[in-house]
């Protein structure tokens, strides 16, 4: 068998070594890396040029895409706030704040794409965690391992489940073209989820018993309000906001990191050193001083507004702009309020920062001078237009919209319910389910196009969409039927448990070292040519352990893009990813392999 591997073999082979080699080294992006790869197959005449970007017109891939979009409209309509905000709560420990996280954490990222979620959470938990005096390292990586283990649940989960379900059906439409070759059970939305399910359970339960003990107790690097540049910002409570009748404790406001209350002004008064206890009413204005990041996260909260001029059109299509007040500019020695910022300038202003310091008064009545910073409140395109004004020697424009669209969170919530209704009932298959969400999420403004272009990460789809080229070309060269005899061959004698465990050690190990996508990808041939020569009728359960392997991953911060999300904001090293992820990646695997295998016996899925 070693002497009967092609040429064509034996160099796909040692561009997959190289490859695995670079990425590890993590000298070059993994996108570049494995699009190096299909070019060198290409150029090498081992994949045509329509096998090498089969990829990229693959149903999962694109479903992928849908669904980062789908996430990013609940994120722009503060949908993410409602479904978190009442289940995070007030946590009196580490162990009921672990499982108040990771309850929707999982819950979500079974019907959202895991990855988007964390990225969601990532804000919202680092002021919860500091609220509650929290350590960081407790609860960030719990979040990355929960939402893995939510995703692994269904279809739309993770992006390798899409993956695997892409590949079944692209091995189908090959085999009916192919005399001897039966066709392969493709993966409906819950088809994993018996499997799933019970690994999720294992796993939850070892983050919980073993958390507060195995978790590094450390805080980030963080910037502290001492030594930041601290801005005065006033807010307004509108009428019939959530916080009317709600004690300054009771609506949040009272331990906002990096942020503080510094007085409240009523028509009548003015409370100066507010108590936690305080009652906020309709109308009062609230003056808070704080860091850039905090202030900006202020404008999100639903219910306050700020006291600066209202601009024409709706806040979600402005943005929120940072520019430094230049020596030769008109405002110098000017109030905020003489300025004239919405006629002069087409803006107004939401804070002001002076040399770091704390900037007293209203912030009408503040006299500008050189070097002031303001965070500005402004229409898209108005940094670029300001750029190079006299007026202004520092412009940045921020990417977020300067308020989420609340009115339109429960209409984002709908077409979640509706999106996954469809494709659990089969109404429509997961890519057309996926592109009309997405599509309505635009369409009903709860996300704009240029929001939607930009969440997609395009990254992670070259990845995916370059493995397929390689995968094709382990199978087209007897690559992966090499492997598949020389190294898992001997498991045949040894019976369906030992070999699924083998497909599933052999792609957490991918995974360690390469992209869970690319591990799922490159394992999925081998471990159809092993099963076919075994003479295994029902492929289910092999394809849900390599889905699950690629994405349970927990023993390294490269093996899935959450972990290595949470990394810098848990103040992680990587010796605490291998310390706590190991039993926990082992414990995965014992529920996985034993669960695929009772069912296949059970005749589950009708193998």
């Amino acid at each position: 068998m070693l002497l009967g591997l092609a040429w064509e073999g034996w160099l796909t082979g040692a561009l997959i070594v190289t490859m695995i080699s670079l990425l590890v080294s993590g000298r070059f992006g993994a996108d570049i890396v494995m699009l190096g790869v299909v070019v060198a197959l290409l150029l090498f005449g081992i994949v045509t040029p329509a096998t090498a970007v089969s990829g990229f017109s693959n149903t999962g891939v694109i479903t992928v895409a849908l669904l980062y979009v789908v996430a990013t409209g609940l994120k722009e309509t503060g949908a993410m706030t409602i479904l978190t905000s009442r289940l995070l709560g007030r946590p009196k420990g580490v162990r009921e704040a672990q499982l108040r996280l990771m309850i929707p954490a999982a819950g979500l990222s079974a019907f959202v794409n895991n990855t988007p979620i964390v990225a969601m959470f990532l804000p919202v938990l680092s002021d919860w965690g500091k609220r509650h005096r929290l350590a960081a390292s407790m609860l960030f990586m719990p979040l990355s391992f929960a939402a893995i283990l939510g995703g692994i649940c269904t279809l739309i989960g993770t992006s390798t489940n899409l993956v695997i379900k892409g590949l079944i059906d692209e091995q189908n439409r090959i085999n009916r073209d192919t005399p001897g070759y039966d066709t392969l059970e493709t993966l409906g939305m819950f088809t994993m989820t018996p499997v799933g399910v019970v690994v999720m359970v294992f796993g939850l339960g070892y983050i919980l018993l073993m958390g507060k003990w195995m978790l590094p107790k450390r805080e980030p690097v963080l910037p502290t309000m001492e030594g930041s540049r601290q801005f005065t910002t006033e807010m307004r409570v509108e009428p019939g906001s959530p916080v009317v009748g709600k004690s300054v404790e009771q609506a949040g406001l009272r331990h906002l990191p990096g942020l503080f209350l510094s007085r409240i002004e009523r028509e009548n008064e003015t409370v100066i050193a507010v108590e936690p206890e305080e009652t906020l009413g309709e109308g009062d204005i609230l003056v808070f001083v704080g860091m850039l990041d905090s202030v900006v996260d202020l404008q999100k909260i639903k219910g306050l507004v700020p006291v600066a001029p209202v601009l024409e059109g709706v806040r979600q299509h402005h943005r929120l702009i940072e520019a430094v007040v230049s020596p030769a500019s008109p405002l110098v020695g000017r109030s905020v309020r003489a300025g004239r910022f919405r006629t002069h300038y087409g803006a107004v202003v939401i804070a002001v920062s002076r040399h770091g310091e704390r900037v007293r008064g209203k912030i009408g009545d503040i006299v500008l001078r050189p070097g002031d910073t303001l965070l500005l409140e402004a229409p898209v395109g108005w940094a670029r237009k300001h750029r190079d004004s006299n007026a202004f020697y520092l412009v940045s424009e921020m990417d977020e919209a300067a308020a989420p669209r609340h009115e339109r969170a429960w209409i984002a919530l709908g077409i979640l319910v509706v999106l996954v209704g469809l494709i659990t009932f089969e109404v429509l298959d997961t890519m057309t389910a996926a592109m009309g969400a997405a599509g309505t999420m635009v369409l009903l403004r709860c996300c704009t196009g240029p929001q939607a272009r930009r969440a997609v990460d395009w990254q992670v789809l070259i990845v995916i969409a370059a493995a397929f080229g390689i995968g094709s070309a382990m199978s087209s060269t007897g690559l992966a039927a090499w492997i598949a005899h020389g190294a898992l061959g001997w498991t045949q004698a040894y019976g369906p448990v030992v070999m699924l465990a083998m497909i599933y050690l052999t792609t957490v190990l991918f995974t360690s070292l390469i992209t869970n996508n690319a591990a799922a990808v490159l394992v999925f041939p081998i471990a159809l040519e092993l099963t076919r020569t075994a003479g295994v009728t029902d492929f289910t359960p092999y394809a849900i352990c390599i889905a699950i392997a690629a994405s349970a991953e927990f023993m390294t911060p490269i093996g899935y893009q959450t972990n290595l999300m949470v990394m810098g904001p848990g103040g992680y090293k990587w010796m605490d990813y291998t310390k706590f992820g190991a039993p926990l990646m082992l414990l995965c695997g014992v529920a996985c392999v034993g669960m695929a295998y009772t069912l296949s016996t059970m005749g589950y899925w009708g193998g």
